[in-house]
């Protein structure tokens, strides 16, 4: 073969396994987004639209409410929503990396007999949005089954089959527990599934003073599905003294870690409800941090 051809042979395979990448890993390596139903747009449309003005690059959508229903509230099921949430997202180039079932921090994973079925219906509607990751905190479970017994192994168990469902479904489940990053560890050994990853949460580290860089490294790269990157409402990001950002941001480098942050809270205590001024800012900060792209940002 001549130079020219073996050249040419380079480019076509350089260029193929390019494409094969996750868009995260060929044009940036972190992306920044928000909740939207911290963003008081819980499915509404209007959250696409939201997410452009403060230069998200998409936004982490919930499955709905779920109190005493036996499924969540989700407009998604149907075709119509679909295709319109879809059709709205795209028109905007925001992107949906993640849906969350936000329900469960006040509904128990353990007592949910159709826990299933929840799953189900979320695994559902991140095909149709394109969403790979699903947020599921487990703060309404209680801390019982942080302990070895029954409540435990429960756990372990229902962690197992939802984590295989999302695997089969080529999706992962970031799970929020609160443990520490060793705990994290062991509870992953146990569950002994690919499907299940920890959604690293910065504000319980700093909220418990554990170091988030050391725990970041403790957890590993593969071991990361996602990460809320916000702290409890006081202050945005670009005033918080709890947390240095960039020495974060050193250690995801080192670890060649690439995805999503996700801003949850870190709201203005004293303005909580000033959404576009709060997310606006913190997205802004992120990115500048991150991406280092300056936005130029200015909350109402």
């Amino acid at each position: 073969m001549d130079k020219s051809k073996l050249r040419k042979c380079l480019f076509v395979g350089m260029f193929t396994v390019l494409a094969a990448l996750p868009l995260g890993v060929c044009a940036q390596q972190y992306r920044v987004a928000a909740c939207d139903w911290m963003m008081l747009k819980r499915q509404k449309l209007g959250e696409f639209q939201l997410a452009k003005d403060i230069h998200a690059d998409g936004i982490e959508v919930d499955m709905g409410p779920l109190g005493k229903r036996v499924l969540f509230e989700n407009k998604l099921r149907e075709p119509h929503f679909q295709q319109l949430f879809r059709r709205t997202a795209d028109s905007l180039g925001i992107a949906v990396p993640s849906m969350a079932m936000s329900g469960f921090f006040a509904q128990s994973f353990l007592k949910r007999e159709n826990y299933k079925e929840l799953v189900q219906d979320c695994l559902q509607t991140m095909e149709v949005m394109g969403a790979r990751v699903a947020f599921l905190p487990l703060g309404g479970s209680g801390h019982e089954w942080k302990e070895p017994g029954e409540a435990h192994d429960e756990m372990v168990r229902r962690l197992h089959e939802a984590g295989e469902m999302a695997l089969s479904a080529g999706k992962v489940i970031g799970i929020r527990t609160q443990l520490d990053a060793r705990a994290n560890l062991q509870l992953l050994k146990e569950v002994n599934s690919k499907g299940i990853r920890i959604y690293y949460n910065l504000q319980d580290a700093v909220d418990q003073h554990r170091d988030v860089c050391k725990e970041l490294k403790t957890l590993g790269t593969n071991n990361i599905a996602q990460i809320h990157a916000s702290l409890t409402d006081s202050v945005t990001l670009d005033q918080d003294p709890r947390i240095d950002l960039r020495k974060v941001k050193k250690t995801l480098d080192k670890m060649k870690w690439t995805g999503w942050l996700v801003v949850e809270r870190s709201r203005n205590a004293k303005d909580v409800r000033n959404v576009r001024g709060n997310f606006g800012t913190n997205v802004a900060y992120l990115k500048e941090i991150f991406q280092n792209e300056q936005t130029n940002y200015k909350s109402n």
